[in-house]
C-alpha cells in the first residue's frame, strides 16, 4: 500500500510540474477531499465570536468581502477605503487594480498588511502572509485597461487565496480571462469561491461558469454584478451543475465539516458594515 500511494503521489506532481516546485506552505495545494455536510447559517453582527474551526463570510460591497477567522483576524477584499458606517479596521486589506471600486490609493494607515494585486516594482505580485490562523497568498493574472487590452503585461493583478480554519477561500478579483493551467495549478484546491458574474467588465458569462465548473469549489458566492438580470442569467448557466440558494442577506458561517455534498451558489445581499449590527 505504501508503493502504491507514493506512486500515485509521484504521477500527480510529475502531471502537475508547478507543484512539485511549490515549496511554501499550504494546505490548499494538497491532497485534501472536502468532507461532507451541510453548510450552517447564522446571523450575527460581523463582531461576534464564532465557534472553533468555523470563519464568517459578510458580502460588503461590489467585490468586496470580510473575512473572519475565530481567533479574530480579519482580511477585507478589494478594499476601497470606505467600509460603511464604523470604524472598523481590518488586519488584511488585499487590493485589485481595475478600477477605483476595487482599490484605493489611500488605505486607512492603521491596517497593518495592506496587499495589492500588481507589483508597483513590476513584474508579479507574489504575497505570502502567514498570520497563524490565516494565511493570505496571490495568484498573479493580468488586468484589462480601459481600452479593452492588456494592462501592464500579464501580472497586472492577482487572484488572493485566503486559508484558514482548514478552508481555501478564492477571490477571483476582476479576472477577464480563463486561467492558465499553471494558475489552476497554483489556486490548488478552493473550497469557496467569490466570482466577478456581471458577464461584461470582467469575464463573459459562459467562460466564467467554464471556470467555476472546473474549480468546482463547494460554494460559489457571486458577487460584481449590476442587477437581478445579469444574476438571473448566471445563476440559470449554473443551475445544471450546481445547487442555488439565496441566503436572504449578507453573512454566512462556514466551516470545513460543514460544507454541502453538492456544489452550492450561494447568494447574499451586500450590505455596508454597521456597528448597529
Amino acid at each position: 500500500m505504501p508503493l502504491i500511494r507514493l506512486a500515485l503521489v509521484l504521477i500527480l506532481l510529475l502531471a502537475n510540474p508547478l507543484q512539485a516546485q511549490d515549496r511554501r506552505p499550504s494546505h490548499c495545494i494538497s491532497l485534501v477531499q472536502n468532507l461532507p455536510g451541510g453548510v450552517y447559517l447564522h446571523r450575527a453582527a460581523f463582531t461576534d465570536p464564532l465557534p472553533d474551526y468555523t470563519v464568517r463570510l459578510r458580502y460588503v460591497a461590489h467585490a468586496s468581502f470580510l473575512i473572519r477567522a475565530q481567533g479574530g483576524v480579519t482580511a477585507v477584499t478589494d478594499y476601497t477605503g470606505f467600509l460603511g458606517s464604523t470604524d472598523f479596521v481590518p488586519d488584511v486589506a488585499t487590493m485589485n487594480r481595475a478600477h477605483s471600486s476595487h482599490w484605493t490609493a489611500l488605505p486607512d494607515p492603521r491596517i497593518p498588511h495592506v496587499l495589492p494585486g500588481w507589483n508597483p516594482d513590476g513584474g508579479p505580485a507574489d504575497h505570502h502572509l502567514d498570520l497563524g490562523e490565516m494565511l493570505v497568498r496571490s495568484v498573479s493574472t493580468d488586468i484589462r485597461s480601459w481600452s479593452g487590452g492588456v494592462e501592464s503585461g500579464e501580472d497586472g493583478n492577482s487572484i488572493f487565496v485566503f486559508e484558514v480554519a482548514g478552508l481555501c477561500i478564492g477571490h477571483l478579483g476582476h479576472l477577464h480571462h480563463v486561467p492558465t493551467d499553471e494558475q489552476f495549478a497554483a489556486l490548488g484546491r478552493l473550497d469557496v469561491v467569490m466570482a466577478p458574474v456581471d458577464g461584461g467588465m470582467t469575464l463573459d458569462l459562459p467562460r466564467m461558469i467554464e471556470v467555476l465548473t472546473r474549480l468546482r469549489a463547494s460554494i460559489v458566492i457571486p458577487m460584481h454584478w449590476f442587477g437581478d438580470g445579469t444574476l438571473s442569467v448566471f445563476l440559470s448557466g449554473m443551475s445544471g451543475v450546481f445547487d442555488i440558494e439565496r441566503v436572504g442577506g449578507p453573512e454566512l458561517e462556514v466551516s470545513l465539516r460543514s460544507l454541502p455534498r453538492r456544489p452550492t451558489v450561494m447568494v447574499l445581499q451586500p450590505a455596508y458594515l454597521s456597528d448597529d449590527d
